[in-house]
């Protein structure tokens, strides 16, 4: 009797252990915390970034939200407006895949000459996108350590 509630107990416990691990829906990092800051700040240095992120519609796609004080928040991209066109090419019926290869064809000079629709009027706005800065870097890491690793950044020491 007493083996068998052992082995319930022991059964329970384990229940409750993988249910907590199954609802834990973020997948953890397993690359060490100093080596994931390394591969970030590497891979951001010098690259440029546009300021916004976008959601798709069924067809096309549209601004979710804007960086502030971005290259799109300067050019006055507000969060609804709808991308018709970018560089010359249409994005009425885009994916954020078809727009990614677009930033890569700019990716030499930066520049975006993009056609909105805002209100249902057409709008066009003219943009360059700009290198993160090491504040913005050193926010995404931190973010990243945070989610994938735990690890909250301390404050520095109060003189």
């Amino acid at each position: 009797m007493r083996t068998r509630t052992l082995s319930v107990v022991i059964a329970a416990v384990s229940f409750l252990i993988v249910t907590a691990h199954a609802d834990d829906k973020k997948p953890k990092c397993t690359t060490p915390p100093a080596e994931c800051e390394r591969i970030i700040r590497q891979m951001l240095s010098g690259r440029r970034y546009l300021g916004v992120q976008l959601q798709e519609l069924n067809p096309g796609l549209s601004v979710k939200s804007v960086v502030e004080e971005g290259p799109a928040d300067r050019a006055n991209l507000r969060p609804g407006d709808r991308f018709m066109a970018v560089n010359g090419k249409s994005t009425k019926d885009a994916t954020i895949q078809d727009f990614k290869k677009i930033l890569t064809d700019a990716k030499e000079t930066g520049r975006l000459w993009i056609i909105v629709q805002r209100d249902g009027i057409l709008k066009k706005i003219e943009l360059r996108m700009e290198p993160y800065t090491k504040a913005q870097i050193d926010k995404i890491v931190a973010q990243h350590l945070a989610e994938a690793h735990a690890i909250v950044a301390s404050a520095p020491p109060q003189p």
